[in-house]
This record gives structure tokens, C-alpha cells and sequence, in this order.
């Protein structure tokens, strides 16, 4: 963060100082949430969970170089007392924004806003030092945690903004209003929370509402109700997309034989070649949305399209591929999963897995809602139509409903099996891998099937040691 003495934190958050012997004293660090975080210089934010009350680790984490603790209630140790943390760190860093001289750049979407963000930090930081929302910590405490990591050498800010309603991405953008404002798409992500597609689209399209004029809304072409959004911002409108009408657009579109996208990249002040490392075709609209917000902050075709050819996965848990020694590829894309990224991965599969065989490992698909049956069941057709070799549906009656749809699709239903839980997936694949098979496994983050692609790498791991 930017250097702020306590007594200035203090009159920014409305809090009262605590047990401070010197308020003049600076923070330095970062501000923090986890105790297991805090370096000397920290500002510790102080929250009462469901299981832990940080109010409990304030002696620790000050002995542990915390300059003080935001805290709503005195803990014995440097503290500045608020009625609310949450709030108060979100005033905090709204005052820390406003002072900064970084462009803020936010983006949100049904699927694909935490690829996205990676791609635009990577292509940015290939121009000038960027900060950007780690992993998916993107509501109204990891966005505040994130802007006040930014110090006066950052010069772009990359949000990630979520929502599970109306108001949410409203609320962000006033805590850190953006300059540059990306909407990806809108899907059947949270469709149950939301009641429908078209709340989605007004809830993703605040972020566009609070564009300056000077600004720029970045728009999927390919999306309807994205592209509607241009008539909800002032803002100067960017179109991306393979649509022949965006600004922003890709031609000869394909896979390599590893299932890795490549295509023409071109922009209003050029075209180049990419070729990236990401698996999946899905990732060229990602990497459009990207270069559209790079050529409006002033990067070439040639600069934007070298870096997206450079860049990796920084988040865990997102078409995370492992080759293991006996030739086995695991496809770990277990961070979460929606109907729209669930095909684009079932896709994926099938592009890496040509004159392989293939297993789709899934599960429940969350906050569906009604569409949940409708939904699941068109994946489990999916995998049947991509020509998929087995489908392991792994859990209870959403798993059954995948497992179902694959069976009514065809006679490739026998190829499908509906097992209990994680450690019934591991066992089967375990005893039914063969060398060169690719495993997908993918569900929403509750199911926690991240174990089974770890406990396949585990294997493979151990056969290797074993051999030796």
C-alpha cells in the first residue's frame, strides 16, 4: 500500500485510535486479511467469521510486525476502532485509488473473468508494473484487499468484479471507479440467485454505467445482451469478437494438435499471429477481451499478441494440465464450473484428446435454480456429441441428471457411470487409466473435485518413483 501514517487511516475510515502510542506512525506493508499473511509494515483487518474471529490473532499479528489492527472493538494491542470493518476498508481503499495515479481497469462476466483478468495483467505487465486481483478474490473484500495492495509505482490496476445481484458490481465500482471497463459475457452463471438472464445483464452492466466519458466500455460483439450495454455508458465504446463488426477480432480461428488456440489477431492499429499456451478454443475470446483493453491503453498489435503467445495460467485449478510420466494428461478445471465454461472445457477435451481416449470427470453445476435439470442434462448430451469416451458423474442427483443425459443422447450411455463421491472417481480411474488417456475434471467449487485430479497426479507420481 501507499504509505499512510494511522492517524491519516484513522480519519479516512472514521475510526478511533486505540492503544497507539505514536499515531504517526507509518503503514508500509500491505493490509491483510489472514493472519498468516502479515509482514512487518502490515495493517491487519480484523473479521468475525463464522468459525474464526480475527479479533483473536491481534496480539499475534502485531508481534509479527503488524504496525496495528482495523478492528471493530479494542483487542489490547495498536488498533483503529470502526463501526464496520468491511466499510471501512472499503473507504480506505477508495482513498487510496483516488490518490493513486494508476488506470483502473475492471472487468466481470458470467465465465472466464479470472482467465481473462490473468491475461490482461500479463499482457499489461509487459508495458508497466501491474497489480491485479489474485486468483478470483473478486467481491467486496478481496477487490479493497487488492486496490490497496497497488503502491506509487503501479500503473494499472486489474479488478476482477463479481455479482450475486443487483447493486453488487455498483457498490465496487464506487469503492474503486474505473477507468476502463470490461463486460464479457452473460450466462447461466448464478442464473438461480439472479431469476434470469436478463437480471444478470443489468447487474453486469453497472460497471459500464460507471464509466467517465473519457473512459472506454469493452464489449463483446458476439454477446447480445453484452452489446446492448453500449446505450447504459458515456464512455467511448470498444467492440471485440469474431463478429466482422468489432474493433477487436479474430480471423482463422483453429487448434493446435496439443489443443491450443491460434489465430489472427487484429486491432485498429495493426494485425499480428498468436499462438497461446492456454487449452481451448474458448480462450480466444478471452484473449480478445484482452487486447482490446491493451490497444486502448496503448500497446501495438505486435506487443499485445507476443504477450498473449507468452502467457500462462497464473490461477490454480483452470484447464491446469499435467502430463504424467506414464502418458497419462490431466485436466484439473475443478476451480468452478457453469454451463457455458462446462462446454468450452468439454470442447477442450475433445480437441486435446483426437486419436485418444478421453474421460470427462464432472459434477454438480451450483445456483442453477430451476434451469439445474435442463442444464445438467445438456452437458451430459454434450460429452456424448463430442464423441467423449467415458463420462464419470460424480455425486448425487445433479451427477445422476449428467449421467442421464449422456444414456438418453445414444448407445454411448453405457460408456457413462454415476459414482458417489471423489474417492469412487479416483478408484475407478485409477484401476481403468491407461497410458495416453486425458482425464477433464471439472464441477463447481463446492463438490471439491480438485482431489481426485490431485490424488490422479499423486499417482502418476508415485508409478514414476516406482519405476525407478
Amino acid at each position: 500500500m501507499i504509505a499512510l501514517s494511522l492517524a491519516e487511516i484513522a480519519a479516512v475510515v472514521g475510526g478511533q485510535t486505540h492503544d497507539i502510542p505514536d499515531p504517526s506512525v507509518q503503514v508500509t506493508g500491505p493490509v491483510v486479511r489472514d493472519s498468516r499473511e502479515v509482514v512487518p509494515g502490515t495493517l491487519f483487518a480484523a473479521f468475525v467469521g463464522e468459525r474464526v474471529d480475527g479479533h483473536d490473532f491481534a496480539q499475534a499479528v502485531v508481534e509479527a510486525g503488524a504496525v496495528a489492527v482495523l478492528a471493530s472493538r479494542p483487542v489490547g494491542v495498536p488498533a483503529i476502532v470502526v463501526e464496520d470493518v468491511q466499510t471501512a476498508l472499503g473507504a480506505l481503499a477508495r482513498h487510496v485509488v483516488r490518490r493513486l495515479g494508476a488506470t483502473l481497469v475492471a472487468l466481470t462476466g458470467s465465465a472466464g473473468k479470472t482467465s481473462t483478468k490473468d491475461l490482461i495483467a500479463q499482457v499489461l505487465q509487459s508495458k508497466a508494473p501491474t497489480v491485479f486481483t489474485p486468483g478470483s478474490l473478486n467481491n467486496e473484500i478481496g477487490l479493497p484487499l487488492t486496490a490497496l495492495s497497488a503502491t506509487e509505482e503501479t500503473r494499472f490496476l486489474v479488478l476482477e468484479m463479481g455479482a450475486r445481484g443487483i447493486g453488487h458490481i455498483r457498490y465496487l465500482t464506487d469503492l474503486t471507479p474505473p477507468r476502463i471497463g470490461l463486460v464479457l459475457n452473460v450466462g447461466t452463471a448464478h442464473i438461480g440467485e439472479f431469476g434470469g438472464r436478463e437480471q444478470i445483464a443489468r447487474a453486469k452492466g453497472e460497471l459500464v454505467e460507471a464509466l467517465p466519458e473519457d473512459g472506454a466500455a469493452i464489449l463483446n460483439a458476439d454477446d447480445p445482451l453484452v452489446r446492448a450495454m453500449a446505450s447504459r455508458t458515456k464512455a467511448k465504446v470498444v467492440l471485440f469478437g469474431e463478429s466482422a463488426e468489432a474493433d477487436v477480432r479474430a480471423e482463422n480461428v483453429r487448434l493446435t494438435d496439443s489443443g491450443q488456440p491460434a489465430f489472427r489477431l487484429h486491432t485498429p492499429s495493426g494485425a499480428s499471429d498468436v499462438t497461446m499456451r492456454l487449452y481451448g478454443e474458448h480462450h480466444v475470446s478471452n484473449a480478445l477481451a484482452a487486447a482490446a483493453v491493451a490497444h486502448e491503453l496503448g500497446l501495438s498489435a505486435e506487443e499485445i499478441a507476443t504477450a498473449l503467445s507468452e502467457a500462462g495460467s497464473l490461477s490454480r485449478w483452470r484447464m491446469e494440465v499435467t502430463e504424467r510420466p506414464d502418458g497419462v494428461t490431466i485436466v484439473n478445471d475443478a476451480y468452478n464450473a457453469n454451463p457455458e465454461s462446462m462446454r468450452a472445457a468439454l470442447r477442450a477435451l475433445a480437441a486435446m484428446g483426437k486419436g485418444r481416449r478421453t474421460w470427462a470427470v464432472l459434477g454438480k453445476m451450483a445456483e442453477l435454480g430451476d434451469e439445474a435439470l435442463a442444464e445438467h442434462d445438456a452437458v451430459g448430451r454434450l460429452a456424448v456429441r463430442l464423441n467423449v469416451s467415458k463420462l464419470v458423474a460424480v455425486g448425487g442427483i445433479e451427477a445422476s441428471w449428467l449421467q442421464l443425459g449422456a444414456y438418453n443422447e445414444g448407445s454411448w450411455g453405457e460408456e457413462s457411470v454415476h459414482v458417489s463421491d471423489a474417492q469412487a472417481a479416483v478408484d475407478l480411474l485409477r484401476s481403468e487409466l491407461r497410458p495416453g488417456d486425458v482425464v477433464l475434471v471439472k464441477a463447481s467449487r463446492s463438490v471439491g473435485l480438485e482431489s481426485v485430479a490431485q490424488a490422479l497426479v499423486e499417482t502418476g507420481a508415485e508409478g514414476e518413483v516406482a519405476a525407478r
